[in-house]
């Protein structure tokens, strides 16, 4: 792959980071040819951006050799293994340091001018570069964000030497590179146009980004104010003499109501989950993401593939939805990933619930398999195309199904819909499937007599 330039880059880049919209992010351009590249992430994420300014702590008389590195918020990481060979004293190590701090406020200076830098304490960083060639830089800025307090580091780049990724698997939490040439000789080379970025340009992008940050506060404080949520909030579910804990999201002048079945080693704060169930809410339908095991018995592999079981969850659930004000009137709908769309067909054919439409996200319908024929509501399958096993399986369970079954194929897409873009597709499918399916169910209740 050829980019034709950063921007270009960082929009592609950010169709693979598309699972961390919703999570609170920090988005950080590795200066200077880093920041374009996040620029477009952060923007297409919804994400806050901001430079992660680090200077590597070089021996004196051998400076390519890093003793460590330093960054903002007076952050200094050492090497134990470098600085125990070298064994600088701590008189010119702190001389090293001065130097480089100097050098470090001029550039923070520079790119943020007055701006506070972004507070990153509990939060994911999203450091990302245009590119690894040794990965040292991109090394010690992830070990100076996680001395500043981070929960997790994400390092991305649209393309990268194969040993710089392997390297810095170690350092980050999760890397993820479009792009690892065999024959990798610089970054340059796998753009078209690969300008030298100056440093004019990344206070611009800075400056940009956060009067857009300030435009979606104002927006998302007027939405507040105008249109709140009927429900945003931790629920717990009493089933079986114990208490599921699940987020419910009803906006306000619902629609409809879906219910999520996760899969196998999943749960309600899945990523996937939580962006399509986003999707949902900005389309007026209530979302309730649970868990269908306690923590203790995920740990038990019998109970995590017992559909029967987790369908039995499942209905108890939907039935405790009904009890609530704010839902009792509301068509419901079920989506269910992997094991837990085997569950979501089983408990919709089950008839003390009513259930108007189902969406399988690369799911396992064949596990309901004795229920299917069962089955009244409309229902979608979503598959990957290169999903292959999976993709059999779908459509012996749209047979299975006798009446109103749909299969969604998405070219190119996997199991977990990782690819750029593929993750997108898979929410505006099931978008429109249950606005079309519980949205006239509504109305027919309305104007009922």
């Amino acid at each position: 792959m050829i980019f034709n330039d950063r921007t270009d880059a960082g929009r592609q880049l950010a169709e693979r980071l598309e699972t961390l919209r919703g999570e609170d992010v920090v988005v950080l351009g590795l200066p200077r040819g880093g920041v374009p590249v996040a620029f477009e992430v952060a923007r297409a994420l919804g994400a806050p951006l901001d430079v992660i300014v680090v200077r590597k702590l070089g021996v004196p008389y051998q400076p390519e050799l890093a003793l460590g590195a330093i960054g903002e918020g007076d952050v200094r990481v050492l090497d134990e293994r470098i600085t125990g060979q070298v064994r600088l004293p701590t008189e010119e190590l702190a001389e090293v340091e001065r130097a480089e701090r100097a050098e470090l406020l001029s550039r923070v200076e520079k790119f943020r001018g007055d701006r506070e830098r972004t507070a990153l304490a509990d939060r994911t960083a999203l450091i990302v570069d245009d590119g690894l060639a040794t990965g040292s830089t991109a090394r010690a800025a992830c070990q100076v964000a996680r001395a500043q307090g981070v929960a997790r580091v994400v390092l991305a780049v649209p393309v990268g030497a194969v040993e710089a990724v392997r390297m810095l698997q170690h350092d980050a939490d999760d890397v993820v590179c479009l792009e690892t040439p065999a024959r990798f000789m610089a970054v340059g080379q796998w753009y078209s146009d690969f300008r030298q970025v100056s440093d004019r340009e990344v206070a611009d992008l800075l400056d940009r980004a956060a009067r857009r940050g300030t435009q979606q506060s104002a927006k998302r404080a007027a939405v507040a104010a105008d249109d709140p949520p009927l429900c945003d909030e931790d629920v717990e579910v009493p089933v079986d003499r114990m208490r599921l804990a699940g987020h419910l999201t009803i906006p306000e002048d619902p629609v409809g109501v879906v219910v999520f079945a996760h899969g196998s080693g999943s749960s309600r704060h899945s990523p996937r989950n939580r962006y399509v169930a986003d999707e949902l809410n900005r389309a007026r339908l209530g979302t309730l993401l649970f868990d269908l095991l306690t923590p203790q018995e995920e740990l038990d592999r019998t109970k995590v593939f017992d559909v029967e079981l987790l369908a039995h969850r499942l209905v108890e659930v939907t039935r405790w939805l009904g009890t609530r004000a704010d839902a009792t009137a509301l068509p419901v709908g079920y989506f269910g990933a992997s094991t837990g769309a085997g569950a979501a067909l089983w408990a919709a054919a089950d008839p003390r619930v009513d259930v108007r439409a189902v969406v399988s996200r690369g799911g396992r319908p064949d596990l309901a398999g004795p229920r299917l024929g069962d089955v009244a509501a409309p229902t979608l399958l979503i598959v990957g195309g290169r999903d292959e096993t999976v993709l059999e399986l779908n459509r012996g369970a749209q047979a299975a199904v006798r009446r109103g079954c749909e299969l969604a194929v998405v070219p190119g897409a996997t199991h977990l819909f990782e690819e750029p873009g593929a993750l997108g597709q898979v929410a505006a499918l099931a978008r429109d499937w249950f606005v079309q399916h519980l949205t006239r169910t509504a109305a027919d209740i309305t104007t009922a007599p």
